[in-house]
């Protein structure tokens, strides 16, 4: 069998049915046995939206979605999307087309080392130089993407290689991959610091997602009388109106996460890892309180602060055992009203917010009006990423799915299209702004083309708007290189000219009216909503204590 059928075989067996990709010399063997394989590819318009569409298939979906490009460039377009999925921890399976084995390092025509350049941004590579080695780096890789802590997997495929024959027999492999489970010998000292805590507080991170521990979390959360606060990442893992979620923590978090924090006397972070936009000096804890750090990755231990007992595990292993031992728990009720006052105080905000310009919180009002449980919102990154985090009521875990830590502009519209193939059934909405969107306008023609109906909210206030909202803040209005405007595209006429629908709002009374309207078109539809240039995502917490905490309409 020619390798690259032997490629697509492989992948098939392992229950793919789509993957992401574009054509190029280096591929097109692969491409060719497309035609003729269960394997279906989605022709994607720039290599790096093929990474981003195999993260949001990931992310919606658990499975571990998969991207192909040439050679050369296509292996650099992708790097970028294959680094925002090793950032946030996402199973991924990245695929690259090369130059002859007996050409390497010659300079040939689109050659670059992938397999160099994916190093430091995957959790395993590999260079196929010797066809026999095609599946194990296919089944280790495969298996390594989802082991422990997951991340993208990279296999670099020399075109004399996938040209060449291999033996069936061989395909049929299984190799066993590292796996050092859980040590759970700190559970009973840490269900001790539990039983001693007045105020315990749960920081629960985009692990809980990725290991399905959602239920397991909520139950814990629910037994100790912990309220639970999450970074970005952990958005869904608990659902929006429960009484013991008070939302996000962060340089754009809600004040009444940070109270609940720097009230804790205890600290319990679920795989979250302390990042820098969740946790500084000014949302740090208070002297005194304790920190109990359970994760599958002992590297994020002790990084930025120091944990009064470390527990590398599974989550559902080590929350299984840490209830076990709690046996029957009663929380304290004085921290039950207190975690009550705080919740009332994000609750009772009564935001007034101007007709005219439209106000982006007011968009997420109406969008949380047609939110629902078989609904998946992605982001783009900025202004429109926070205020979705900070205002839709997002009540189930893989419903939010938005580039954390590399903070990747123009993910949102891709990573639609790839969660939307991977759950059909869904409404899929991206919420985007338009120095995002133009960045991956592009793939309008992937959506129309393989017909992919996801809606996309564009915030267009005509700037860079968080660039925008630092200078306005800290950098006394001096605007540098974040005004759009004039320069600008009709969306409207740009989405039609794709063969998509497009809609402009202009009044807040046209949103609810366009939202639906798009949603039942089941076509690819861009929503232009103008709104307010002057309205700042608050409030804003910076890093810097020099600099002030900013407040807005709504404080909490």
């Amino acid at each position: 069998m020619k390798g690259s059928k032997a490629l697509l075989n492989m992948l098939a067996d392992r229950g793919v049915e789509k993957i992401f990709g574009y054509p190029g010399g280096q591929v097109i063997p692969i491409f060719d046995e497309i035609l003729d394989s269960s394997v279906e590819n989605v022709l994607v318009r720039h290599e790096q939206c093929a990474a981003h569409m195999a993260d949001g298939f990931s992310r919606a979906s658990g499975r571990t979605g998969v991207c192909l490009a040439t050679s050369g460039p296509g292996a650099t377009n992708l790097v970028t999307g294959v680094a925002t999925a090793y950032a946030d921890s996402v199973p991924m399976m990245v695929l690259t087309g090369q130059v002859a084995s007996s050409v390497l390092g010659m300079g040939a025509f689109q050659e670059v080392d992938a397999f160099s350049l994916m190093m430091p941004v995957t959790k395993y590579n590999y260079r196929v130089l010797e066809l026999s080695q095609l599946p194990k780096a296919m089944d280790v890789g495969w298996k390594l993407a989802r082991a422990g802590r997951p991340g993208p997997v990279h296999v670099d495929l020399p075109i004399d290689s996938i040209n060449s024959d291999i033996d069936e027999g061989l395909l049929t492999c299984n190799f066993n991959v590292p796996n050092a489970g859980s040590d759970l010998s700190n559970i009973p000292a840490a269900t001790e610091l539990i039983r001693a805590a007045r105020s315990p507080v749960i920081l629960a991170g985009g692990g809980v997602i990725s290991s399905d521990t959602s239920d397991d979390v909520v139950k814990f959360a629910e037994m100790i009388g912990a309220p639970v606060i999450t970074p970005m990442m952990g958005v869904g893992c608990i659902p929006y109106d429960h009484p013991l979620s008070l939302g996000p923590l962060g340089m754009h978090g809600r004040m009444s996460a940070l109270d609940a924090i720097k009230s804790a006397d205890l600290l319990i972070v679920l795989g979250a890892r302390f990042s820098d936009r969740t946790y500084s000096k000014r949302t740090s804890i208070n002297p005194g309180c304790k920190i109990i750090h359970v994760d599958i990755d002992s590297t994020e231990f002790d990084k930025r602060v120091p944990a009064t007992l470390n527990i590398r595990a599974d989550l559902r292993d080590a929350i299984g055992e840490m209830m076990r031992h709690l046996g029957p728990f009663v929380p304290k009720d004085e921290w039950a009203v207190q975690v009550a006052g705080f919740k009332a105080k994000c609750a009772g905000c009564n935001i007034e917010l101007p007709n005219d310009p439209i106000a982006p919180q007011r968009v997420m009002h109406e969008i949380n009006k047609v939110l629902d449980d078989n609904t998946i919102i992605t982001t783009d990154v900025g202004q429109n990423q926070m205020w979705a985090m900070h205002h839709l009521r997002i009540n189930r875990p893989r419903q939010f799915i938005s580039s954390g830590s590399l903070g990747t502009m123009g993910f949102g519209l891709p990573s639609a299209l790839g969660a939307k193939v991977a759950c059909p059934e869904k409404k899929v909405m991206t919420i985007t702004g338009d120095g995002g969107l133009l960045m991956v306008i592009q793939e309008l023609a992937t959506a129309v083309a393989e017909d992919i109906p996801v809606v996309i909210c564009l915030l267009n206030n005509g700037w860079l708007g968080m660039v925008k909202q630092w200078q306005k803040l800290f950098w006394d209005k001096r605007y540098s290189s974040t005004r759009l405007y004039d320069s600008n595209p009709d969306f409207v006429k740009l989405a039609e000219a794709f063969g998509a629908k497009g809609i402009r709002v202009e009044r807040p009374g046209e949103i609810a009216d366009a939202l639906r309207q798009a949603f039942a078109s089941d076509r690819p539809c861009l929503v232009d909503i103008i709104c307010d240039p002057e309205e700042d995502m608050l409030p804003m917490i910076p890093n810097n204590p020099a600099q002030q905490i900013v407040r807005g309409r709504c404080q909490y």
